[in-house]
């Protein structure tokens, strides 16, 4: 008799489409190698976001602009291999879309062919409307992103909230509209005020996604690290960690240690004959 493994259902962006119509929030983390995927994946998560933010977790990198494309491939492609649910979605990095929309199109289709991901991420509205119309016309999903937009901190200076101020929160809602318009399946609102973020919210029929946005986005996203808490010195108020996993983490490392050089470990059971 032959057991047929439980087909899992997989999230898509139509999938996300239906959870806002029907109310239902969107669950989202970062994910940038294989174990720890694998967790996100078996816990349920509806997307894992392959974000630039490796460059600063993973890479110890103070912005998000050094880590180059073939690195987001690499990290995309343990991520899709860990994958059987989730929504599995790729940054496109700086430098692989911006003012070109033909570099663009060659950056994702190498990120969809060679990391078997399921749709890429971009920051930025109508300035990059080309590179989007082009993504989109070779069959990819494109999100959006806006707001707080990391790749270009050098040109805000600052991390602080964004469009706090009427125009700059008018261009964000010109912006959001104009995205959905040229078919994006959904946008990423990061760090601007929870007032806004339920304007645009209910302004839109796709999906929002808030970072620093409040409760009235769509859904959440978190960086796994800052929700995990093994990130101890990135402490802005929007990060609420479910564990403290530097603390534990450490603590298990003193212990090793302690043994190893106490001559407790190895013990009996634990070496072969």
């Amino acid at each position: 008799m032959s057991i047929h493994k439980k087909e899992i259902k997989r999230i898509t962006t139509h999938t996300l489409q239906e959870m806002k119509a029907r109310g239902e929030k969107i669950a989202m983390l970062t994910g940038y190698d294989f174990s720890i995927a694998r967790i996100l994946d078996a816990a349920k998560i509806d997307v894992i976001l392959v974000g630039d933010s490796a460059s600063n977790v993973m890479a110890g990198h103070e912005t998000t602009l050094p880590i180059t494309l073939d690195q987001m491939i690499y990290h995309a492609s343990a991520v899709v291999r860990a994958v059987n649910r989730a929504l599995v979605i790729v940054d496109l990095p700086f430098g692989s879309y911006q003012g070109n929309s033909k570099i663009a199109l060659e950056s994702t289709i190498r990120i969809m062919k060679e990391s078997g991901a399921h749709a890429v991420k971009l920051e930025g509205g109508k300035e990059i409307k080309e590179s989007i119309e082009r993504i989109l016309t070779a069959g990819v999903p494109v999100m959006g992103h806006l707001g707080l937009t990391p790749q270009s901190i050098y040109k805000f200076g600052t991390y602080s909230v964004r469009a706090k101020e009427e125009q700059e929160a008018q261009e964000l809602i010109e912006n959001a509209k104009f995205l959905e318009q040229l078919g994006c399946f959904g946008i990423v609102l990061e760090k601007i005020p929870a007032s806004l973020t339920q304007q645009v919210s209910e302004l839109l029929t796709i999906p929002t996604i808030g970072i620093g946005a409040g409760m009235h986005a769509d859904g959440q996203v978190l960086v796994v690290h800052d929700m995990l808490g093994i990130s101890k010195d990135f402490q802005p108020r929007f990060i609420r960690r479910y564990l403290e996993l530097y603390d534990s983490m450490k603590q298990a490392t003193e212990a090793y240690i302690k043994d190893v050089k106490g001559g407790n470990f190895p013990d009996l059971s634990e070496q072969y004959e």
